[in-house]
């Protein structure tokens, strides 16, 4: 099957990551796990990307372990920690694949294990699902975030996406235009219908997670494999597995990823 490289636009927004963005994704990190800080804890960010997150923890206090099945991602990561933590031996940087279940299980046991925007493009979110528990240490605190089922687009969006991996040059400047030209349109008309400013919502875009506009749109275009999946039936597949939440934030009917943060009993 054929993948979406997530690491190459990571490579161009990590040129844009400054204090700011880190900030924003320290913020969001504490608001989801109800922490302070991450003194003493271990943090398994699996599925790094751009490696701001695991760059969040770090700076929190935590001792981080990042991995990535995209080399360009695990590159990102690595980028990040010479810059900010050069030599740091309480932050590990490798290539590992969730549903490597051997690889799993070989790389400790962790109190954090956090994977944001990533297991429903592995290919087999079952498998992941299964996966990403194994490292969690008991009373441990898991926070991942899932893209939300919606009906008909999901299957629209899963057409899209397959498209666009598997499209040549001109198929992807095609879709990447139409899509990008869509939401603009969108949210100017539905920002004047409001009277609001339509250049604040990318502006603002950096206060969410320390994130940008851009490279979210194209990560969300060419996110392929695609599979989508409903808060509820997440939130009982872990109780079922003896895990508590004690967070969520779901997108309702819309677009966008479901957050969840579970604590394992």
């Amino acid at each position: 099957m054929k993948k979406f490289n997530f690491g190459k636009n990571w490579k161009n927004f990590i040129k844009t990551v400054d204090e700011k963005r880190i900030t924003e994704a320290e913020n969001s990190l504490k608001k989801m796990l109800k922490m302070g800080n991450l003194s003493g804890k271990r943090f398994l960010d699996a599925g790094s990307g751009s490696g701001l997150f695991s760059l969040a923890a770090k700076r929190l206090g935590a001792e981080v372990y990042s991995f990535d099945y995209d080399n360009d991602s695990v590159e990102c990561t690595k980028y990040l920690r010479k810059n900010f933590f050069q030599n740091n031996e309480k932050w590990h940087v490798e290539r590992g694949d969730i549903l490597d279940t051997d690889y799993i299980n070989k790389i400790g046991s962790f109190d954090i294990v956090y994977s944001w925007g990533v297991l429903h493009h592995t290919g087999n979110l079952e498998i992941a699902l299964e996966d990403i528990i194994l490292p969690l240490k008991s009373g441990g605190t898991l926070f991942i975030s899932l893209y939300n089922y919606q009906n008909y687009m999901s299957a629209l969006n899963t057409f899209m996406k397959k498209k666009y991996v598997y499209g040549g040059k001109l198929t992807k400047i095609f879709i990447a235009g139409f899509f990008i030209f869509f939401k603009v349109l969108k949210g100017f008309l539905k920002d004047i219908f409001f009277l609001k400013n339509p250049l604040l919502r990318y502006k603002n875009k950096k206060n969410e997670r320390g994130m940008s506009v851009f490279y979210d749109w194209i990560d969300w275009i060419g996110g392929y494999p695609f599979e989508p999946s409903r808060p509820d039936d997440i939130i009982n597949l872990f109780i079922d597995k003896n895990f508590t939440l004690i967070n969520v934030k779901t997108m309702g009917g819309g677009h966008g990823c479901n957050e969840f943060v579970f604590v394992k009993k």
